[in-house]
């Protein structure tokens, strides 16, 4: 194989990551939505970032209950009750970050 097979290779992953991202703004610029779908459509954000928190904060095994991950269900506290307060995604993040980090120390 050569280097314009790899070339290509590359680029057609790079169009096909691309376009599913930024093909929806360019789409939802041109036309307007109802109201009741952009309702709908505002609570995805919130949904996705819940569903990554319940997946992050639980183990799974195959044939049992899912357990709590102690550690970052602590770090989880600090971090929501700065969510709750400031709702600034950064500050969330870097107490998250923190809080899982001075755990890990400990």
């Amino acid at each position: 194989m050569n280097n314009n097979y790899y070339l290509l290779t590359l680029l057609g992953c790079a169009i096909v990551t691309w376009v599913p991202r930024v093909l929806p703004f360019i789409l939802t610029k041109a036309i307007t939505l109802p109201p009741i779908l952009e309702k709908f459509l505002s609570y995805l954000p919130m949904t996705i970032l819940t569903a990554l928190l319940i997946q992050s904060l639980l183990n799974y095994q195959a044939g049992n209950f899912p357990t709590l991950r102690f550690p970052e269900v602590l770090a989880c506290i600090p971090a929501l009750i700065v969510g709750i307060r400031t709702k600034d995604l950064m500050k969330i993040v870097l107490t998250g970050v923190l809080g899982i980090a001075l755990l890990r120390w400990i």
